[in-house]
């Protein structure tokens, strides 16, 4: 699914630019993803589109979020660590981190590796039709073996 994910992301500037999910799956399906890859893919892309269309609540300046059990068993050290870092870096507003813990919970398999949970991060930014800065963007896309030390 998140190959799939991230294809959309390179190939398609916004949600709103994809065709119809018949249209769509044939195109995934003819540059050979999987049908059940591109179902899963499809649904979870979905409940991501209610997802903005929902009311948020504001959050107090200087509030914490504290993670349940099972949102800290679905998600991972690594991933809360990384979710952590990005709201307190201003990258993340509240709404959107509520956005990733919840397509997250969708995915439903934990520990979380932290490589799927950058993807979400990165569809949530797609899905609003928002840029993430370079830099986070670089945090997204590259892998920690490949980044060239200065």
């Amino acid at each position: 699914m998140f190959d799939v994910l991230v294809y959309l992301y390179e190939n398609y500037w916004r949600p709103d630019a994809c065709p119809d999910h018949d249209l769509l799956s044939r195109k995934l399906s003819a540059v050979g993803f999987e049908t059940d890859e591109i179902q899963e893919a499809l649904t979870w892309l979905d409940g991501l589109a209610q997802g903005t269309q929902g009311e948020t609540l504001s959050q107090s300046p200087g509030s914490l979020r504290v993670f349940s059990d099972a949102e800290r068993e679905l998600l991972g050290d690594e991933s809360i660590g990384f979710i952590t870092f990005l709201e307190s870096s201003g990258v993340l507003p509240p709404a959107m981190r509520e956005m990733v813990i919840d397509r997250a919970s969708a995915v439903g398999t934990g520990p979380m590796p932290l490589e799927d949970l950058k993807v979400i991060v990165l569809m949530v930014f797609w899905s609003l039709g928002e840029e993430p800065d370079a830099l986070i963007l670089d945090e997204l896309f590259v892998a920690p073996e490949d980044r060239a030390i200065h």
